[in-house]
């Protein structure tokens, strides 16, 4: 098979960069296993994110690894690597950064001038930890920097680094001095992945490498260069209109009031996945085709992520909540609705 032509006017090198693409991204899978066990679902869903050049969300309990997974991708790819710990007194200019009046001494006359100093946003790799802990105003902060790739501050706009990607982390346990993210942030997030905890076996074996010595040191295996590569080469990816036209009906049965909506839509849910949502599937599946090696992204590969591009993309009514009823529910119908076999968890 061969990359779009229309697209690639050398469709023998982006075969040869798509092979890469799969070998190296083993290797990563491979260098972040020394350090974290188990987890697999959770690492393919990350390296989908970093190859689509998306932002991703980890949802799960504490000590399950997620600011481990993310500083060791990091690690392994040779990417510089920024956190931010999201508290309720944090304000946006910790973030982003601010201008700051600095002196400067020219021919013995001081001279007083601002001067830009960057946020820790201003990394490859941020990792914005337990983001539902500062208010909407803080959140908002991330909103030109995660959409753009650039920051405003004192009326100047600041470029960030490429490539940039924001990897936060939220514990769905604790309500008590917590924030819920504005849907329009929410949206931003091409994957919403939730991390579970390891099975018996894995966590024998966590037990017995976290208390045996000091963790190994991940060997670099991919540099920012090869990954602005591999993200260029995403897009370029062919999509067959089968699995085109599955993203968009996915999308549009999550809307209360589409004609093909599964009746638990027009039930449990008061707004659907906007277009994002399709866009959001179609550049996943790409990117999970080029992990596998394969030229073209076909219906497997939008089936295996309908959950994590949707799910935070659904806004539940109260109903909802007071049956019971899950985002993973609602898209099991709308899968059932599409065609689509098998559960959804």
């Amino acid at each position: 098979m061969s990359l779009a032509p229309a697209n690639a006017p050398d469709s023998s090198a982006d075969i040869r960069l798509l092979e890469r693409c799969s070998l190296a991204m083993d290797n990563l899978k491979r260098q972040v296993s020394r350090v974290v066990v188990g987890q697999d679902a959770v690492v393919d869903a990350m390296l989908i994110t970093l190859l689509a050049r998306g932002h991703a969300l980890l949802v799960g309990v504490p000590g399950l690894a997620k600011t481990l997974l993310v500083s060791s991708v990091a690690q392994a790819l040779s990417l510089t690597f920024g956190r931010v710990q999201f508290t309720p007194d944090l304000l946006p200019a910790d973030i982003t950064g601010t201008d700051v009046v600095s002196e400067a001494d020219g021919g013995g006359v001081v001279r007083r001038e601002l001067r830009f100093m960057p946020g820790p946003i201003f990394e490859n790799l941020v990792l914005a930890d337990e983001i539902n802990r500062t208010p909407p105003k803080t959140q908002a902060a991330l909103l030109q920097a995660m959409q753009e790739r650039h920051v405003t501050a004192g009326g100047t706009t600041h470029a960030l680094p490429d490539p940039f990607q924001v990897f936060a982390t939220r514990n769905p346990i604790e309500q008590e001095g917590t924030y819920p993210l504005p849907e329009a942030q929410l949206d931003r997030f091409l994957l919403e992945v939730h991390v579970d905890y390891p099975s018996e076996v894995e966590e024998r074996e966590i037990a017995r490498r976290t208390t045996s010595g000091d963790p190994p040191v991940l060997d670099a295996v991919v540099d920012a260069a090869e990954i602005r590569k591999l993200g260029a080469l995403i897009p370029r990816i062919p999509a067959t209109e089968e699995a085109i036209e599955l993203a968009v009906r996915l999308a549009r049965c999550t809307r209360p009031a589409a004609e093909d909506a599964p009746p638990e839509v027009a039930q449990y849910v008061r707004f659907g996945a906007g277009p994002r949502g399709s866009q959001a599937l179609v550049l996943a599946a790409k990117a999970r085709a080029a992990l596998c090696g394969e030229a073209v992204a076909d219906l497997d590969d939008v089936a295996a992520l309908l959950l994590p591009a949707l799910r935070h993309r659904l806004v539940l009514s109260y109903r909802a909540e007071a049956d019971g009823v899950r985002d993973s529910d609602v898209l099991g119908a709308v899968a059932r609705r599409c065609g689509l076999r098998g559960s959804l968890v």
